[in-house]
């Protein structure tokens, strides 16, 4: 994985170059940012460029055989955790991610390390309910695994993807690793969550924010990908707000459904709750409960975009309004009541519901909570 294989980013693809140019290598940092963004591919760029042996031009080359082990995720000197789980798993039964590291190999190359962890809990085909983790017995495997010398690399370097899935006994153990960290050892955190982890694990890890794709990246991207009308494609560089794999779902036209079943849900939610109808409320809520964590997520999101457009169109200031058919025609009767004195309020209980269903909250009592708040504040 070249930082050339990688969509955009291109002023912190400059950065991490010039640090390892420059010998500044921390032993522990954290990516942070969404899949989309390109976290996970960014962090594999970077240790490929530390390992490369002929580097030039800001890039591995590509070619050597730490380069080609790498990009396949098969180098000796690299090493993957990442949250994993299985159907039928007996109780106390450890799962590690060695046991799918092909898997995981597989998914990294078809997406070019672009996937989502539903994407990935759907490869482990966990259902609706079971999520990855990473476990004490994981972490005790890390210490194990860097306790070795080298094989061929300068640096050993522990790859681990989604920390924030550790629980409490794997995240103190990684802790006192960091804490005393071998000589040559790099620890990469890629997390989509950061506010999750340990505040001692943040406090020793150096932050490598990676941002959304800029709109300019996207649109070109979605010309690339068949999208033959420009407008169009600057529309969907917009609604995918800076998250490639969001594009990718609007240029191949899987979110329309979701999309339509979100609008619904946002159109059902707003009405109930200018009626004050509070009994039919909560049954709004109980249905939505009901969806996936990840469907929950994306209706929350929906959420928060048709909220910031309503206000836009309020405001008046309909060219930058990226809403056509249904939504277009719902927001501009729905407008009056989305103005100032609520807008952040309301953005701020949709923020509160996606971080408490991330943190593994009661879906119920969740939606139950935001469907009566915002009636108050639309009612």
């Amino acid at each position: 994985m070249r930082f050339a294989d990688i969509i955009g980013q291109d002023d912190l693809k400059r950065h991490l170059v010039q640090g390892i140019d420059a010998g500044r290598v921390s032993h522990a940092q954290l990516f942070t940012g969404r899949a989309g963004y390109g976290a996970l591919a960014l962090a594999v760029a970077y240790v490929q460029y530390l390992c490369c042996r002929h580097r030039h031009d800001g890039d591995s080359c590509g070619e050597c055989p730490d380069c080609r082990q790498i990009a396949s995720l098969a180098h000796p000197d690299l090493h993957l955790v990442f949250p994993v789980n299985r159907q039928g798993k007996k109780s106390g039964e450890a799962v590690r991610s060695d046991e799918f590291l092909p898997l995981f190999r597989e998914l990294f190359a078809r997406t070019g390390g672009c996937f989502s962890p539903q994407m990935w809990y759907d490869s482990l085909d966990l259902g609706k309910t079971l999520k990855g983790l990473i476990s004490a017995r994981e972490a005790d495997d890390i210490i194990r695994k860097l306790s070795f010398k080298s094989f061929e690399a300068e640096y050993k370097t522990m790859l681990v993807w989604l920390p924030e899935t550790m629980n409490e006994e794997a995240a103190n153990k990684l802790l006192k690793i960091l804490e005393e960290p071998w000589e040559r050892t790099l620890f990469l955190l890629v997390s989509e969550q950061p506010t999750l982890l340990l505040p001692t694990i943040l406090s020793r890890t150096q932050e490598v924010t990676v941002p959304r794709l800029t709109p300019e990246v996207l649109e070109g991207e979605a010309l690339r990908r068949g999208v033959d009308d420009p407008l169009r494609a600057r529309d969907m560089a917009r609604l995918a707000d800076g998250d490639l794999l969001e594009l990718q779902r609007l240029a191949a036209g899987e979110s329309d459904a979701l999309r339509h079943d979100n609008f619904e849900l946002f159109c059902s939610l707003m009405r109930l709750s200018y009626n004050d109808r509070h009994l039919e409320l909560l049954g709004w809520a109980e249905d939505v409960a009901a969806l996936s964590r990840e469907q929950q997520r994306a209706f929350l999101r929906d959420a928060a975009r048709l909220l910031r457009e309503s206000f836009m169109l309020h405001a008046g200031i309909d060219s930058i309004s990226y809403l056509w058919g249904e939504e277009l025609d719902f927001c501009r009767k729905f407008c009056p009541f989305v103005g100032s004195w609520n807008i952040e309020p309301l953005v701020a209980e949709v923020e509160s519901a996606m971080a408490q269903i991330s943190q593994n909250g009661n879906p119920t009592i969740v939606f139950t909570h935001f469907a009566l708040a915002v009636s108050k504040m639309i009612g």
